[in-house]
């Protein structure tokens, strides 16, 4: 008895489109797929659920200094004359950052190896959302409480091209 569902593709074919469903599930809460694919999606978002879960708490609060550049009413960089070249000016400030855990670490890394870059938006310009951040600080909070059973699968019905089924498979 296979471990997996193959999905009529070849492993790397497979994966590309697992990586995609799940990064898809975990930025928009939901998607429509038929019910083996979501099936298998299920098993990968729920692992990453879970680790983020188990490593929400695990870092550090580190002050640093850091320099800033000093920035006009305008929003634009302070420049000065020195030496006859123009220069931007820098301020030092003080910073908290979150510096992750070893394990926390490797959790980023190993979420960082399903979920594809996500950009917010349709242009160029676009800000990427970074996916692992809002896994730790939205997604797990949500179900810290949670022993599993992170997504739900409803059926829709029938595709009318093939008449495969649909499912709707969303985050509780």
């Amino acid at each position: 008895m296979a471990k997996y569902r193959k999905l009529g593709r070849t492993s790397s074919q497979r994966k590309a489109l697992i990586r995609n469903q799940v990064t898809a599930l975990l930025n928009n809460g939901k998607i429509v797929t038929t019910e083996a694919k979501a099936k298998e999606i299920r098993k990968t978002a729920e692992g990453l659920i879970a680790l983020a879960v188990k490593e929400k708490d695990n870092f550090d609060e580190v002050t640093v200094m850091a320099k800033v550049a000093r920035k006009d009413k305008d929003g634009k960089r302070v420049k000065e004359v020195v030496d006859g070249k123009k220069v931007t000016v820098y301020d030092e400030v003080e910073k908290k950052i979150k510096k992750d855990q070893p394990s926390r670490l490797h959790a980023r890394r190993e979420m960082l190896k399903v979920l594809y870059p996500v950009k917010e938006g349709e242009n160029k310009k676009a800000k990427e959302v970074d996916m692992v951040a809002k896994l730790f600080d939205e997604i797990a909070p949500k179900y810290a409480d949670r022993n599993g059973g992170y997504t739900r699968i409803v059926k829709i019905g029938q595709r009318k091209g093939d008449a495969a089924m649909e499912v709707l498979l969303e985050l509780v």
